[in-house]
């Protein structure tokens, strides 16, 4: 039995709407029918498709954690012998929110016999093309479970890899916010209580606190206007970097500066072999390998080389050659995935090419961190000392010239 959505209209030709649980769509419109309802539409209803905008707002995305944890237990118990629809009725229960409501109408459309990668492939926000494919691949060869296996690796190779780099991000970002906090504190709650200290000593200030009080002022009296302006140039810049020519042009930037350049590079690399390893040894055919791979990489100007690549890879086979003229991977990379283009083992070269430059982005990656902190902290020095100088100048002179008047 599934669930069936349907808009009738009534006797006096009023329409109404409804849900019933049947075998099939004919068994549906035979009920309506025996009710004196003219059917519309009728179509497999989800949970998720009987909720209200808010309800859908409130049960959130699906997170990769759900989903690494979904993709597991399905091969935990497809390997235990345990039959996919089965499978799926013992899992449904086990998430709440959005994924739940998917599985339960993935559940019913494997059960009217929809293979499991098109029933995954109607939410490509969850089950993104590489996912299905995948699945796809498993169900063709009867290896379903093993392949799940691959995938919750694959998964959380990706996971931690952007955990990494939103840690390495989350201490410069801290550390730039106590700046900002702290010079807004020097500059509303610190300054105002001296200003008859300074304003005594007339034309006298040095240039470091002059410049520190028209700072000073302009915060205070258009502190919402400074507010607004900022949020003005941050929604600017976010709108830009999200058009195409912004896109391309912080990309080749990225390409530019030294050590972002390198983990530019070597990310695209990993991403790149990995995922082509992994379709490969899971028996997808290297054209449809290669266009599911090029969409994924992040950078449109490497995309944008690998495309070009992948396009006289099909016409000639020869992925190792034509990798090369990219300009985007090392000649070491190169060699091993010739090697297995040579010996057969194309996937696992890839793969363990993947492994290798995976370490490398990893240990770039922590000394990238380990170089922005101390930047970071000598701009704090830089911007505190700058404010607490200009501060202590006038102080200090006025010390000094009321010390010569007592003499």
């Amino acid at each position: 039995m599934a669930l069936y959505s349907y808009e009738a209209f009534s006797k006096d030709g009023k329409k109404v709407k409804g849900v019933i649980d049947a075998t099939s769509q004919a068994v549906v419109r035979e009920q309506l029918v025996r009710q004196e309802l003219y059917p519309i539409t009728i179509y497999l209803a989800t949970e998720e498709s009987r909720l209200n905008f808010f309800q859908r707002l409130m049960q959130g995305n699906v997170t990769l954690k759900e989903k690494i944890l979904f993709t597991k237990q399905l091969s935990v118990l497809l390997k235990s012998g345990v039959p996919l629809l089965q499978s799926l009725e013992l899992l449904v229960d086990q998430f709440k929110g959005r994924l739940h409501s998917v599985l339960i109408q993935i559940k019913d459309e494997v059960k009217e016999g929809k293979p499991l990668a098109d029933a995954m492939g109607q939410y490509p926000k969850i089950f993104d093309t590489i996912y299905v494919q995948l699945v796809r691949a498993g169900e063709a060869s009867g290896k379903l479970d093993e392949i799940l296996l691959r995938l919750t690796e694959f998964l959380e190779r990706t996971a931690q890899i952007k955990s990494r780099i939103r840690s390495a991000m989350q201490y410069p970002i801290v550390q730039m916010v106590i700046a900002v906090g702290v010079v807004l504190l020097l500059l509303t709650a610190v300054v105002p209580q001296l200003e008859g200290l300074f304003e005594a000593q007339g034309d006298n200030l040095p240039t470091t606190t002059k410049i520190m009080l028209a700072v000073s002022e302009v915060v205070q009296s258009y502190f919402l206007v400074v507010i607004a302006v900022i949020g003005i140039i941050a929604a600017a810049f976010i709108y830009w970097k999200n058009t195409q020519s912004g896109k391309i042009l912080l990309d080749k930037l990225k390409l530019k500066l030294p050590a972002i350049k390198f983990v530019t590079r070597t990310n695209a690399v990993v991403q790149f072999c990995y995922t082509l390893g992994l379709l490969i040894e899971s028996g997808v055919n290297l054209a449809e390998a290669l266009d599911i791979v090029v969409k994924i990489i992040d950078n449109s100007v490497l995309r944008q080389a690998l495309v070009e690549a992948r396009d006289k890879i099909i016409k000639q086979g020869k992925i190792a050659q034509y990798l090369k003229e990219t300009g985007v991977f090392p000649p070491i990379a190169i060699y091993l995935i010739q090697t297995g283009e040579e010996t057969g083992q194309l996937g696992q070269m890839l793969l363990l090419v993947a492994q290798n430059y995976e370490a490398d982005l990893g240990e770039m990656i922590d000394r990238a961190t380990g170089l922005i902190s101390p930047i970071m902290l000598i701009f704090m020095a830089l911007v505190v000392g700058f404010i607490i100088m200009a501060i202590a100048g006038p102080i200090m002179q006025g010390g000094q010239a009321f010390g010569l008047e007592g003499a």
